[in-house]
């Protein structure tokens, strides 16, 4: 699993409408191909969608921020739901403190609660940090889609059992 432990200052809870700006900022500023806001809005149900908020306990922190989320949920498949990691990300300057691998491990536990069998995941060819987390979780490359993102770059497309 994951090699590096998350700082003890963060806990990961359900998403709530309160989190959207939030966690709306973060993906602007983590990916070239942000979600819109509404994408968020219509995955706040959804049990897989998880926030990291920081408690205070780091003097540059103020409690109750948003530092990362992960979104995932789960597809009815011939008796066996198959389970999606839609969008996971974390500040950029929290990144680096284990706070993605605490957000994937939380998301993960969700899904196999949803009797899901199998896990996958898209992630862009050029995201080694991202492939090498996924990697530690366990999830192999199982192909490629060419022009996959806006700006022509491939994904791989990556799966897990549970």
């Amino acid at each position: 699993m994951t090699t590096t432990a998350p700082r003890a200052d963060v806990g990961v809870r359900q998403a709530t409408r309160g989190d959207l700006l939030s966690v709306f900022r973060i993906e602007k500023r983590s990916f070239p191909q942000a979600w819109p806001y509404a994408a968020f809005e219509r995955f706040l149900d959804e049990p897989g969608f998880l926030v990291a908020e920081a408690d205070g306990g780091a003097d540059d922190v103020e409690a109750g921020e948003i530092v990362g989320y992960v979104v995932a949920d789960s597809i009815p498949n011939h008796g066996v739901s198959i389970g999606h990691v839609k969008d996971l990300a974390v500040a950029p300057e929290r990144r680096g403190e284990g706070i993605g691998g605490l957000l994937l491990s939380r998301a993960l536990a969700t899904l196999a609660t949803q009797s899901v069998g199998r896990v996958k995941l898209e992630v862009r060819e050029s995201n080694d940090a991202a492939l090498s987390l996924y990697r530690e979780f366990g999830f192999e490359i199982h192909h490629a889609v060419p022009g996959y993102y806006d700006d022509g770059e491939d994904a791989y497309v990556m799966v897990r059992e549970l």
